[in-house]
């Protein structure tokens, strides 16, 4: 599952990144539209596949708790996953505001309601920001895993 949710979330970074490309190099109404097109897809891909990480973050948190409160387990393995977490929220928040942000400007940008150079920065910034947070998801999914083998190794499992 971990493996899948960053898959997801890596392909939608680049799918970001390809879509400021197009954005760049869109000068004709068909490749504005291939531009929109992508911004839109990978937007609710980027938004869905945070937010799916954090859940999962949430739901192994909870696991390794009971587990670890069934088995009579000394140490504080939730609160490890749980700091592992903490980053990842806060980036992740930002990076969908971001993200949000700049595709709801890029709305206003093709209406010609508001100039280019701001959606543009907003969508840099984004695709920075999504890429911080996915090194942020990597290192705690990685930090949960350690924490559920020593938890599994200790219960025996």
């Amino acid at each position: 599952m971990a493996a899948a949710l960053l898959t997801a979330t890596t392909l939608s970074i680049v799918g970001l990144a390809v879509s400021v490309v197009f954005g760049h190099l869109a000068h004709a109404p068909g490749e504005v539209l291939r531009h929109v097109s992508l911004a839109v897809f990978v937007t609710m891909m980027t938004l869905l596949s945070h937010s799916m990480l954090m859940f999962y973050l949430i739901g192994k948190g909870k696991a390794v708790r009971e587990a670890a409160t069934a088995g009579e387990l000394s140490g504080d393995f939730a609160a490890d996953i749980s700091n592992a977490r903490k980053p990842v929220f806060s980036l992740a928040m930002v990076a969908i505001t971001l993200t949000i942000m700049a595709a709801v400007i890029g709305a206003g940008v093709d209406t010609g309601a508001l100039p280019t150079g701001f959606h543009t920065l907003l969508a840099y910034f984004a695709v920075l920001c999504n890429v911080a947070t996915l090194r942020a998801e990597y290192v705690a999914l990685v930090t949960c895993a350690r924490v559920v083998d020593k938890v599994n190794r200790l219960l025996g499992v």
